[in-house]
C-alpha cells in the first residue's frame, strides 16, 4: 500500500483545521448542513449526468484503489520475465504452459498460454496491445469522473452562495442577523473550492497516476513475453527491459539481466 494519498489528504484537511484554530474560529462554523448537502449532492448529480451509470459505478469501485493501489517494482517484473526466458530456452516454448500455472497476473498468464499454444508473434502482439488499450481506457474513466467533479464543485458552490445571499437580501430589515447570514452564505463557495482541491482532483490525479503505472507495467510485460517468444537470450531480454525503465524506478542491486551480468557472460 502506498500511503501518499492518505497522508496528503490528512495533511490538507489538517491545515484547514489548523487555520480555523489559529484564527480563533471553530470547525462548526463551516460544517453547515445546507451548503454541504447542495455542494456534495449536486456535484455528484451533475457528475452522474455527464457520464454513464456503469462508468459512475466503476468510479465508485475504484476509490479503494486510490488509497491501496500499488504496482509491483519494475525490477521484480524484469526478474520474472528473465526467469521465464531461461525456462523457455532450456525446455522450449511448450514449457510455458506449465510456467503459466505459477503466474498470478492474468495478463501474463494469458500471454504465456498463447505462446505455448503456438500463436503467431504478430497476432500475439496485436492481442496484447488491445488488452493494454482496453485496460487503460477502463481505468481512465474513473480518473476522468473525479476530475469532472473537481470542475463542477466550485461552480456549484458559487450557486449555493448566490442562493444564500438572495435569502439574506430578503431580510435586510434585521441588521443583527446580516453578519452571520452573509458569513454562512460563503460556506457553500468554501466547500465547493475545498472539495474540488482537497478531495476530487487529488483522487482523480491519483487514479490517473495508477492508470499510467499499470499501462507501463503491462507494456513492460508485453515486450518481455514477445522477446521470449522470439527466442531472446535471457540476459539480453533483461537488459532490454531495464532500458525501458527510468533508473530511479529500478531498485539497487544488479538484478537479472543487468549490464554487469552481460559483461560476465561475454
Amino acid at each position: 500500500m502506498d500511503p501518499a494519498t492518505l497522508i496528503g489528504l490528512l495533511a490538507a484537511f489538517g491545515s484547514v483545521f489548523a487555520m480555523l484554530t489559529l484564527e480563533g474560529s471553530n470547525i462548526s462554523t463551516i460544517l453547515l448542513p445546507a451548503p454541504m448537502i447542495l455542494v456534495f449532492g449536486a456535484t455528484f448529480a451533475v457528475g452522474v449526468a455527464s457520464t454513464t451509470i456503469p462508468d459512475f459505478l466503476g468510479a465508485m469501485k475504484a476509490v479503494p484503489r486510490a488509497f491501496k493501489g500499488k504496482v509491483e517494482p519494475a525490477q521484480k517484473l524484469i526478474d520474472q520475465i528473465v526467469t521465464i526466458a531461461e525456462r523457455a530456452r532450456k525446455d522450449g516454448l511448450l514449457s510455458l504452459e506449465q510456467e503459466a500455472e505459477n503466474v498470478s497476473d492474468p495478463f501474463l498468464k494469458s500471454a504465456l498460454r498463447n505462446i505455448a499454444d503456438g500463436m503467431d508473434a504478430e497476432e500475439l502482439a496485436g492481442l496484447l496491445e488491445l488488452e493494454v488499450e482496453t485496460r487503460e481506457k477502463s481505468d481512465r474513466a474513473a480518473s476522468k469522473f473525479f476530475n469532472s467533479l473537481g470542475g463542477y464543485s466550485p461552480t456549484i458552490g458559487i450557486i449555493g452562495t448566490v442562493i444564500s445571499l438572495t435569502h439574506v437580501l430578503e431580510h435586510l430589515s434585521d441588521p443583527a442577523t446580516l453578519g452571520p447570514s452573509i458569513a454562512g452564505a460563503f460556506v457553500a463557495t468554501l466547500w465547493g473550492v475545498l472539495s474540488a482541491n482537497l478531495i476530487w482532483l487529488p483522487l482523480g490525479g491519483r487514479l490517473g497516476k495508477l492508470t499510467d503505472l499499470t499501462a507501463e507495467r503491462m507494456n513492460l510485460l508485453m515486450e518481455g513475453v514477445l522477446a521470449v517468444q522470439a527466442g531472446g537470450q535471457p540476459r539480453v531480454v533483461g537488459e532490454k527491459l531495464r532500458a525501458m525503465v527510468p533508473a530511479a524506478d529500478l531498485k539497487g542491486g544488479k538484478g537479472k539481466g543487468s549490464k554487469d551480468d552481460l559483461k560476465e557472460a561475454a
